[in-house]
């Protein structure tokens, strides 16, 4: 290409599709087009979304020369660049504590910043400067081993709609005020956070996300929540909370969601739920909750069974179950207490919109086996039940499959999966 030679298509396309392309390309590609005629030299200089990882510089063994590179690249990036920076991401593995990061977050908060990614390497956590605190237009923010400090004056992002905080190290009671600083937030995910009891005051919240040891966790005012995905992690802190714990965790959690729609539990979230007092009858209806997966259900403890069955027959229009067991299970060969069927599952109980449902890591214990049969009995309109016997168990697969064959089914269609890996 060259002036002299006329306008060329690509040059005369309008501004917007220009940087849509550009937008598409790594940020090192977009800045390479300045080459191609003086009427491309700064095209990339006005891109509003910026994205900078490990591959807008060559990489080498020497790590502190790829470090500087990858320094220089982003400050000249940014020194050239020309109006609004909507998205800014940086992804690297090589960066920690460099002090250009602060000057960067600085330049970013002067320049209407409304999407910030930062993910360094995990060497050493990346202390957060108080400018970020000053963006007041963010709408998603996500942080990756940082150390997070509000200053006393941080009144929250009014603006803020998805915050997501991985390995962030932040005070118990900072992230609470982050939270309820962020009146708009629809999306929240936490991960890696020790021994937190967290209250959750988010009306406008759609979606949370949970991964860590939490002591406690109370949904005071989420009443928009349609999806809910948690994993808890034990240790001997945690557990020795759980026991002392006499207020009703399941209501706690989940009485305040009447709009979920899909719920995940990962490990130890149904023994979570089943700690504190039985609440009797629920106060919600969980009408529009279509999916449950459950992970590592222990079928030996009544308390974790009784949360199972309070979910599915408090759903309606429950269409997909998903229920893995837990290894503890097999000590549960002899279950004395089966007429605990006959006590809390109502002769009248239908499961009228259930059509699929996914048992995993099965052991054949007699609760389980209650489960399935309860399960198979009142689902008229089921089309699959597909279960999967745990790897641990031998003998019992075959006195599995031919206990199966013998419940009666309330669908004709219901077509029973008998896998072995």
């Amino acid at each position: 290409m060259d002036d002299e030679l006329g306008s060329d298509l690509l040059s005369d396309l309008p501004q917007s599709i220009i940087e849509s392309i550009l937008i598409r390309l790594p940020i090192r590609d977009a800045v390479r087009t300045s080459i191609l005629s003086s009427k491309w030299r700064y095209k990339w200089a006005t891109l509003t979304q910026l994205v900078f990882d490990d591959r807008c510089v060559t990489l080498s063994n020497d790590k502190s020369d790829v470090e500087s590179s990858l320094v220089k690249f982003i400050t000249h990036a940014l020194f050239l660049h020309q109006g609004p920076i909507h998205k800014f991401w940086l992804s690297s593995s090589y960066l920690q504590c460099y002090p250009d990061i602060d000057q960067w977050l600085l330049f970013l908060s002067r320049t209407d910043i409304k999407e910030l990614v930062l993910e360094l390497g995990d060497e050493e956590w990346f202390r957060v400067p108080s400018c970020l605190f000053s963006c007041k237009r963010l709408t998603h923010l996500e942080l990756f081993r940082c150390e997070l400090d509000p200053p006393p004056s941080f009144k929250g992002f009014l603006c803020l709609k998805s915050l997501n905080l991985h390995q962030v190290c932040v005070a118990p009671e900072a992230i609470e005020s982050l939270i309820s600083g962020c009146p708009l937030l629809e999306s929240l995910a936490l991960s890696y956070f020790d021994s937190l009891a967290l209250t959750i005051r988010a009306p406008n919240l759609k979606c949370l996300c949970l991964e860590g040891e939490f002591t406690d966790i109370c949904l005071e005012n989420t009443p928009l929540l349609v999806t809910i995905s948690i994993a808890m992690y034990m240790t001997e802190d945690v557990a020795e909370h759980f026991e002392q714990s006499s207020s009703c965790n399941f209501i706690k959690f989940l009485g305040g969601v009447p709009h979920l729609e899909r719920l995940v539990g990962h490990i130890y979230f149904t023994k979570y739920l089943s700690i504190g007092d039985n609440p009797g009858r629920l106060p919600v209806t969980y009408s529009h909750l279509r999916i449950i997966e459950l992970y590592q259900v222990s079928f030996e403890d009544m308390s974790e069974i009784l949360v199972v069955l309070r979910l599915i027959t408090n759903s309606p229009n429950l269409n997909e179950l998903q229920i893995s067991g837990s290894p503890n299970t097999l000590a549960a060969m002899e279950a004395p207490d089966l007429d605990f069927w006959q006590k809390e599952c109502p002769s009248d109980c239908r499961i009228k919109q259930l059509k699929v449902v996914k048992m995993t890591e099965m052991s054949g214990v007699p609760h389980e086996m209650e489960f399935i049969k309860f399960l198979l009995a009142n689902s008229p309109v089921l089309e699959s039940m597909t279960i999967s016997p745990c790897i641990y168990v031998m003998d019992e697969k075959l006195n599995m499959l031919i206990e199966l064959l013998r419940f009666r089914r309330a669908s004709a269609q219901a077509e029973i999966l008998f896998i072995q890996d």
